[in-house]
């Protein structure tokens, strides 16, 4: 059974998350210098600091899409919804309103805004693989590419982006 990860997240949202990883660095600093001193601002910074990241992990590790078999599962921190894949008319890799290629699907029906659920969003590839975000990337769109095949969705890809794909990441496009 093939699970794959994907999802963007918003901007309010991950605006909402920083936010509040920060909130819990400034709480748990200031409850270790109000509890034991102000000898110890630089331990609760640090615990702080600690607590902050953590909260960070487990509120971007908890948003997604999770792709698999039998549906789509869209997470949030707080829900979880899913979406069958007969929903899915399409997929389509193109460019967004940030100059960003995206790899989104269209939905008929339901309450996602546009229609639609943007599985990738990624800089365009203008050179080969040089680090790991790279390589996680091509192996998201790898991923992704199979189960949309898998499930017979077409994909409409834009020119520049199968080429940029092929050329730089030695991703062939599809040969339907």
């Amino acid at each position: 059974m093939t699970v794959v990860r994907a999802g963007v997240v918003p901007g309010r949202r991950a605006a909402l998350y920083g936010l509040s990883g920060f909130l819990a660095v400034a709480l748990v600093c200031g409850a270790i210098v109000g509890a034991f001193g102000l000898n110890r601002v630089f331990t609760g910074l640090l615990l702080g600091i600690a607590a902050g990241v953590a909260l960070l992990f487990l509120l971007f590790g908890r948003d997604g899409l999770i792709l698999s078999e039998e549906s789509i599962v869209r997470r949030t921190p707080w829900a979880a919804s899913t979406v069958a894949w007969d929903r899915v008319v399409a997929g389509r890799f193109a460019l967004d309103d940030k100059a960003r290629w995206s790899l989104a699907l269209d939905l008929n029906g339901g309450e996602e805004q546009h229609g639609e659920l943007v599985l990738l969003s990624i800089p365009p590839v203008v050179r080969p693989i040089t680090n790991a975000y790279d390589h996680r990337k091509r192996e998201q769109v790898n991923e992704i590419r199979n189960i949309l095949r898998d499930k017979r969705i077409p994909v409409t890809i834009l020119p520049e982006i199968a080429a940029g794909l092929q050329e730089h990441w030695r991703i062939a496009p599809p040969t339907r």
